[in-house]
């Protein structure tokens, strides 16, 4: 367990899978402000500490397919939230979905747990399901396995969730606003009905208070039934946009879709497949019976328009809780760390720079946590982005996935095609590289103060080859280094040189304190803008 507090409210207890996660990392703060107690099942939650919710929660470590660790986790729980999907999870996603939602079902069942509720996808009627995609089908197996836990569930199917940062917005986002003219596949005429992420953590919400004598699936939807050309047409509308030119052509396929949605949009080829895929299909919900048990308030659902509006604002306004992206990439494995010993995991090759800095601890902190992004990396920019097209072209990440918060940084967080492994904030930030490479990467950057008072950046990146082909990697690379890693680490320096020497006039801050204050943009760069709390809002 963690060393959060645990809570002292009297309200049921919840248990919520993939917290961190989109819809997870969401709705832990909405249970908690409606009263109950919330207990996170992650199997890292080292990922969950530095959610703005961490110290209210309550969190265990432990995987949906291992029943050693979920009895421990369910017990005494009164609702159970099944947020958990393998979406681009490699070719066995489906059967890695079965055994786990088995498992999760009849471990549930064991511990007494009053409700299920689980978040899927809303199926076409009258497909077979041979004939759905694969996340699709197995989304709705997942929904019966549940449903047949004899612990009584909720299932909400949902078709597009509409919200900042969500992986179906942030794909119409690009794809309407970096092309004017498109040549699109025929899925852009498929019905399809979205919904606010607002109406969907409401409904799950409510639907910890449902009757024991219910259980069922439920159709949820926002209140218009749109073409994905239609939605791309309202988006250039409600975002100001020109009116774009779009022409479906009948020749593309998911698979084909994937690429080219990889290389407009900052949404990967893994998770774009299942995406173009489930759009094959016409998604418009049957029934609204959910009313009935959590009733709408005025003006809910929102309409399509209303949720472009708010996701937009939150993009805008830097606010963004959690985002797709949050989820880890497929397969990146945790073993070997970089804190091993020398001899561990085979060989582990170095590239290691230290500087004198001439500016406070807090100054080169600032420029440290501020990297990526729309900051760059301090360095050979033309490099950056060679080395980001090279990854998207081999169904990478690439540098588009950003960064969450222009300001600050928490672990698991993305950063391009990086993960934040460790921070120690003001002290230490670890990125994971997420890019396809033949072995594992980090990169360390280190802001340290010596006995006599003197600053010093320390730098290191670190590769761990697999096979030859990770060796003769190490050393294709290896000459570039001078360039690529010895500039970061001279910019980042001399970013906090110019910065430091107003900051005493600008911060105002102690040292513990001048760590989370205003960071300087790389040269050239002007600064991004102030990003409000996180704290939890919705759109």
């Amino acid at each position: 367990m963690s060393d959060a507090p645990r809570q002292d409210t009297p309200g049921p207890l919840c248990l919520v899978t993939g917290a961190s996660g989109y819809i997870g990392g969401r709705l832990v703060p909405e249970l908690l402000a409606a009263g109950y107690r919330v207990r996170c099942l992650a199997r890292t939650p080292a990922k969950l500490r530095d959610h703005p919710w961490a110290g209210a929660v309550e969190t265990v470590q432990g995987d949906v397919t291992d029943a050693e660790t979920l009895a421990p986790a369910l017990r005494g729980v009164d609702v159970a939230y099944y947020l958990v999907h393998a979406l681009g999870g490699g070719r066995d996603f489906e059967r890695t979905d079965r055994l786990a939602a088995l498992t999760f079902a009849e471990q549930t069942r064991a511990a007494g747990v009053r409700r299920l509720v689980y978040l899927g996808g809303l199926t076409p009627r009258g497909v077979p399901d041979r004939e759905l995609s694969p996340h699709l089908r197995s989304r709705a197996e997942v929904g019966r396995i549940l449903l047949e836990s004899g612990v009584p569930t909720t299932v909400l199917r949902a078709a597009v969730i509409i919200g900042s940062g969500s992986a179906s917005f942030e794909m119409l986002r690009y794809l309407t606003e970096r092309l004017p003219v498109m040549v699109t596949p025929s899925w852009v005429r498929t019905r399809i009905q979205p919904i606010a992420v607002r109406d969907v953590l409401r409904y799950l919400v409510g639907s910890a208070r449902m009757p024991e004598d219910v259980s069922r699936a439920f159709d949820i939807g926002g209140p218009d039934v749109l073409t994905y050309l239609g939605m791309m047409r309202r988006y250039a509308d409600v975002a100001g946009l020109p009116r774009r030119l779009i022409v479906p052509v009948p020749v593309l396929t998911p698979r084909l879709s994937s690429h080219w949605i990889g290389l407009v949009t900052p949404v990967p080829r893994s998770l774009a497949r299942p995406l173009a895929e489930s759009l094959r299909h016409e998604v418009v919900c049957d029934e609204h019976d959910i009313a009935g048990l959590v009733p709408d308030p005025p003006g809910h659902p929102l309409g399509f328009d209303t949720a472009l509006a708010l996701a937009l604002q939150r993009v805008r306004e830097a606010r963004i809780v959690t985002r797709w992206s949050s989820a880890s990439v497929p397969g990146a494995p945790s073993d070997p760390l970089p804190t091993d010993p020398d001899w561990a995991g085979g060989s582990l090759y170095t590239d290691e720079r230290e500087l004198t800095v001439d500016a406070s601890p807090q100054a080169l902190w600032r420029v440290v946590e501020g990297i990526g992004g729309e900051n760059g990396w301090y360095s050979f920019p033309l490099a950056w982005a060679v080395r980001g097209w090279l990854d998207r072209l081999v169904g990478g990440v690439g540098l588009r996935r950003g960064r969450r918060d222009a300001l600050r940084l928490r672990v698991g967080d993305s950063l391009d095609f990086w993960r934040v492994e460790e921070i120690e904030r003001g002290r230490l930030l670890r990125l994971r590289a997420e890019m396809r490479l033949p072995g594992l990467a980090w990169l360390e950057m280190y802001v340290e103060r010596d006995g006599n008072g003197v600053t010093r950046y320390r730098q290191r990146a670190l590769f761990h080859p697999h096979g030859l082909a990770g060796q003769a990697y190490w050393w294709s690379v290896s000459p570039f280094h001078a360039v690529v890693f010895g500039g970061m680490a001279r910019n980042i320096a001399r970013n906090a040189e110019a910065d430091g020497a107003a900051e005493p006039e600008r911060t105002g801050l102690n040292p513990d304190d001048a760590a989370t204050g205003p960071r300087p943009a790389p040269a050239g760069i002007p600064p991004s803008p102030s990003a409000a709390p996180d704290r939890g809002e919705r759109e």
